[in-house]
């Protein structure tokens, strides 16, 4: 499922347009990056939790030359199912 698909079940569900729909989706992810650009953690229950966690700098190499490359520490988004989500997919 794409964001345009996710939108049009939105609506449907909701009994709202689309435009609301997507509306409604855009606010939530930007809320969604917001708040893990300060460093909080998301929570819906049943669903899942995002986090933030920093991912040092280390050494990699190269798979086509072998060669030793530096790869920069950076910030990474984490996603953990809640049991609801992970009971209904299995």
């Amino acid at each position: 499922m794409n964001k345009t698909e996710l939108i049009d079940a939105m609506a449907a569900d909701a009994g709202i347009t689309k435009a609301a729909a997507k509306k409604a989706l855009e606010s939530f992810l930007g809320n969604v990056e917001g708040s893990l650009k300060k460093g909080n953690r998301i929570s819906l229950v049943g669903f899942g939790s995002w986090s933030v966690s920093r991912r040092e700098a280390r050494e990699g190499r190269n798979p086509q030359t072998g060669k030793t490359i530096k790869i920069a520490a950076k910030n990474v988004v984490k996603f953990k199912a809640g049991s609801e989500l992970s009971d209904a997919v299995n």
